[in-house]
C-alpha cells in the first residue's frame, strides 16, 4: 500500500464501514476549527495532547516527545482502530504538520494500513470530499497491541556519537535559514547539530503542495543514502513531527524508512550540545 492517497482516489473512501479518517491539523483553536468544518466522518487527534507526552522540562525529549507505544494504542483504541482498520489521516500543512507523525506513529506500532492524503485538507475538498461540522462519535474497541515502536528511533546519546562515523549521516530538515542559524522562531539557540545536512522537508513537495513522485525523491534522497543501511539515516527537525514528513517521502519512494530523533534540535539545543553556525 502506498503511503499516500490521492484525492481523487479518497472519494472511494466515504461510509466505507472498516476505515477511519483521522484529522491531524494542529496550531491554536485546532479543536474550534475543528468543530467548524473536517472532512466527513473525521475524528480528531491532538499533537500535544495525544501524540505527545510533553514534559515540562524541555530538555527531556523536547516539544513533542513520544507517548509510550502503550499510551498510544488506548488512543487508537479509542478512535476505533485495530490492525484490520484501513485508516486515512490529513493535516493542511501537506502532511508536514502532524498527518504524517500519525502515520509514522502507526507504522512503527506495527499496523499496515495507513495512508496521508497528498495535498491535504484543502485538497481533498477540492477534489469534491464532502466537509461538515458534525463530531463523530467513535466506535471504541480494545487498546491496540501496541507494547514497543517497531521502526528505528534514535536518542540525544546516539546521535552525539553518529555525527563523527562517516558510516551515518544526519539530515536536518528544518528551514536553510534555521539550519544555518540565521533565524529560530520556536527554540532558544539558533544553529544546527555539528555534521547534519540540510535537507528541508519542503523539498519532498513540488510547488502545488504535492508529494513529488517516487523517482523524483529517490533521485534526491539515494545520493545522500550511499549504500548505508536506513538505520544509519537519522532525520531531524525542531520537535520530531516534520521529520515524519521526509520519512514518509521515503516510504512513497520506495525507499525503506530512516531512524527518527524525536528530540530534534528543541532538545539537542537545550542540553549544551556543541551548535554549528556559518562564520560571520
Amino acid at each position: 500500500m502506498d503511503p499516500l492517497v490521492a484525492p481523487k482516489d479518497l472519494l472511494a473512501f466515504i461510509n466505507q464501514p472498516s476505515g477511519v479518517i483521522v484529522d491531524a491539523r494542529a496550531g491554536e483553536d485546532v479543536r474550534e476549527r475543528y468543530r467548524q468544518s473536517h472532512l466527513e466522518g473525521a475524528l480528531h487527534v491532538h499533537l500535544e495532547e495525544e501524540l505527545s507526552d510533553i514534559q515540562e522540562d524541555l530538555r527531556m525529549g523536547g516539544r513533542h516527545p513520544l507517548p509510550s507505544p502503550e499510551r498510544f494504542g488506548k488512543l487508537l483504541g479509542n478512535l476505533g482502530i485495530d490492525p484490520a482498520t484501513h485508516v486515512i489521516v490529513y493535516d493542511d500543512q501537506s502532511g508536514a504538520n502532524a498527518a504524517a507523525r500519525f502515520w509514522w506513529m502507526l507504522k512503527a506500532a506495527g499496523h499496515e494500513k495507513v495512508q496521508v492524503v497528498d495535498g491535504g485538507f484543502q485538497a481533498a475538498l477540492d477534489a469534491g470530499f464532502p466537509e461538515n461540522n458534525e463530531p463523530r462519535t467513535p466506535l471504541s474497541k480494545p487498546p491496540y497491541p501496541a507494547t514497543t515502536w517497531k521502526l528505528p528511533a534514535v536518542s540525544m546519546e546516539e546521535v552525539t556519537g553518529y555525527v563523527r562515523d562517516p558510516q551515518f549521516v544526519v539530515i536536518d530538515v528544518r528551514s536553510e535559514n534555521r539550519y544555518k542559524g540565521i533565524e529560530e522562531p520556536i527554540d532558544t539557540i539558533a544553529g544546527h547539530i555539528p555534521g547534519a545536512i540540510n535537507m528541508p522537508y519542503a523539498y519532498n513537495l513540488n510547488p502545488e503542495g504535492f508529494f513529488l513522485p517516487p523517482e523524483k525523491l529517490r533521485r534526491m534522497y539515494q545520493p545522500v543514502v550511499d549504500h548505508r543501511p536506513a538505520s544509519n539515516i537519522i532525520v531531524h527537525c525542531g520537535s520530531g513531527v516534520t521529520a515524519c514528513h521526509t520519512l514518509l517521502a521515503f516510504a512513497h519512494a520506495g525507499m525503506e524508512i530512516p531512524a527518527i530523533y524525536t528530540g530534534s534540535w528543541s532538545e539537542w539545543s537545550r542540553n549544551g550540545k556543541p551548535i554549528a553556525r556559518p562564520a560571520k
